[in-house]
């Protein structure tokens, strides 16, 4: 008799250890769930990163809300906006700033060959006063090394301006190139002086990988890089 009631004892300490095992291997089932779930978001996020809003233009949105400084994709706009976004070419590769239309300047919006990036908005004073302001281009991230042949084209009201980074030896700029990039992080700036209520600027970027550049080589291949446009409002002395 003893011994049936130590066999049961045993019987019921294995069915808990068994109820105990099955609970750890779902709960670790469900944590490993998560898991994944996590690193997939990540990596979509990431993807998505990495296709997306290479181009990007924002306004201060103080300055929009106090002054009416706002962008458009036309001249002709119906909603005030404080950012917008050019869209992405995907597995972009080498060409000549030649091989880009001479009037790639004269549509509005997202119109990209296919290996440039070409994005054409307005700058518009929908406010009341007369003011100033500055606007910069800059670099957000960019990966391989790939900013050593990128090339930045930037017409202003039609007046256009190449820019591209300094020599990798440091000897000043590339001969294709108007102007040096301001730094590693920072094109080019811009500014205006005595922007009247209803006065507009139109802007149009171009973005490609110059070919002819010496370091546009096999290291770079698969390098991403994406630039913020950033305008406000001038302080005043």
């Amino acid at each position: 008799m003893a011994e049936n009631k130590k066999d049961i004892v045993e019987l019921r300490r294995t069915a808990k250890e068994v109820k105990k095992h099955v609970i750890i291997t779902r709960v670790m089932a469900l944590l490993t769930g998560i898991l994944i779930a996590i690193v997939a978001v990540a990596y979509a996020i990431s993807y998505f990163y990495d296709k997306f809003g290479s181009f990007t233009v924002k306004v201060n949105k103080y300055d929009m809300a106090k002054q009416g400084l706002c962008l458009s994709e036309t001249p002709e706009y119906e909603h005030a906006n404080a950012k917008l976004n050019a869209d992405i070419v995907y597995d972009m590769t080498n060409i000549s700033g030649m091989d880009i239309p001479a009037n790639v300047d004269m549509v509005n919006g997202s119109h990209n060959g296919p290996n440039y990036i070409a994005y054409t908005f307005y700058l518009i004073n929908s406010g009341d006063d007369t003011l100033s302001y500055e606007g910069e281009l800059h670099i957000d991230n960019v990966t391989k090394g790939v900013d050593e042949a990128i090339r930045v084209s930037v017409y202003k009201n039609g007046e256009k301006t190449v820019y591209g980074k300094t020599k990798s030896n440091g000897s000043g700029k590339e001969k294709d190139c108007d102007k040096e990039f301001l730094s590693s992080t920072a094109v080019m700036r811009t500014e205006s002086e005595g922007f009247k209520p209803k006065d507009r600027d139109k802007y149009t970027v171009v973005i490609w990988l110059e070919g002819n550049d010496p370091d546009c080589i096999d290291k770079i291949i698969g390098g991403t890089i994406k630039f913020t446009m950033i305008f406000k409002i001038k302080e005043t002395t």
